[in-house]
C-alpha cells in the first residue's frame, strides 16, 4: 500500500531537538515535492515547511524560520524535518504529505486531505 509515514516525535523541554521522519512506502519520492503540515488541539492546521522534489528549493513558515530544516534522502526515500531551539507552541502532531512546494502551499493547510497518521511532538517542561 503506496503511503507517507510519519516518525520521529516525542517529548522534549522548551529549547531541546528533535528530527522528524517521513518515509515512503511502496512509492519513491525521487519525483515528488514534500510538506510538512502541524494541528495543534484547538488549532487551525499550520503549514510548517516544505521541499522541492530536486531538494534545492525550501520554504518555511515564519514562526519556524531559522529554527527549524527541512531535507531529504532519495537513497533513504524519505524527507527530514530537523526542529531545533522547539517552544511549547511547537506543540502538534505533525503530518506530511506531497504537496507543491510553493510559499502559498502552506497557506492552504486547511484545504489538504492528509491521510497519514501523523506524529505527536509535546514541548514542555
Amino acid at each position: 500500500q503506496a503511503q507517507l509515514v510519519e516518525s520521529g516525535g516525542g517529548l522534549v523541554q522548551p529549547g531541546g531537538s528533535l528530527r522528524l521522519s517521513c518515509t515512503a512506502s511502496g512509492f519513491t519520492l525521487d519525483y515528488l515535492s514534500i510538506g510538512w503540515f502541524r494541528q495543534a488541539p484547538g488549532k487551525e492546521r499550520e503549514g510548517v515547511s516544505c521541499i522541492s522534489s530536486a531538494g534545492g528549493g525550501t520554504n518555511y513558515a515564519d514562526s519556524v524560520k531559522g529554527r527549524f530544516t527541512i531535507s531529504r534522502s532519495n537513497a533513504e526515500n524519505s524527507v527530514f524535518l530537523q526542529m531545533n531551539s522547539l517552544k511549547p507552541e511547537d506543540t502538534a502532531v505533525y503530518y506530511c504529505a506531497a504537496v507543491p512546494c510553493t510559499p502559498f502551499t502552506l497557506t492552504q493547510a486547511t484545504l489538504l486531505e492528509l491521510r497519514g497518521q501523523g506524529t505527536l511532538v509535546t514541548v514542555s517542561s
